[in-house]
């Protein structure tokens, strides 16, 4: 069983633009995150994305500091990469329970993110899940592999 650990947690209350970091959010059972723009009855109720994609993206983004959020991502992970799971996977996410439903997107055309940044890696290397038990999620929580499809 891989583990990593929780980064920041953030939310928007609409699409298309930079989330803002939360003390922590609420998942609910097909539906997705308490409050976010993203929650719905759909396939990506919940965005992630590493760390160290982020990390990565920095080291060429000299000009422009990089926070949680930046890229719509409602939570940020540390310890696995995330865009080589496969669909299916199921992570507990804090006391959570979600399966990856799609690995990476289609950017929408001058989002306020793309314009901001100048690039956006949801597109690569962002992952996307399902709620299939609710809980609640923090920073510092863990995040772990329970099966890998």
């Amino acid at each position: 069983m891989k583990t990593a650990r929780i980064i920041d947690v953030c939310i928007s209350e609409k699409k298309g633009v930079q989330k803002v970091p939360a003390e922590r959010i609420e998942m609910r059972p097909d539906w997705g995150i308490e409050g976010d723009a993203h929650a719905g009855n759909w396939h990506r109720q919940v965005s992630l994305l590493a760390q160290e994609s982020v990390d990565h993206l920095q080291q060429l983004l000299t000009k422009i500091r990089l926070k949680p959020g930046d890229f719509g991502e409602n939570i940020v992970t540390e310890g696995i990469v995330l865009y080589e799971l496969p669909v299916g996977t199921r992570m507990r996410i804090g006391t959570a329970l979600a399966e990856v439903t799609q690995i990476g997107k289609e950017c929408h055309q001058g989002c306020a993110i793309y314009q901001t940044m100048g690039d956006c890696i949801m597109p690569r290397e962002g992952v996307f899940c399902k709620v299939l038990h609710g809980g609640t999620v923090k920073n510092g929580d863990e995040f772990t592999l329970i099966e890998e499809a």
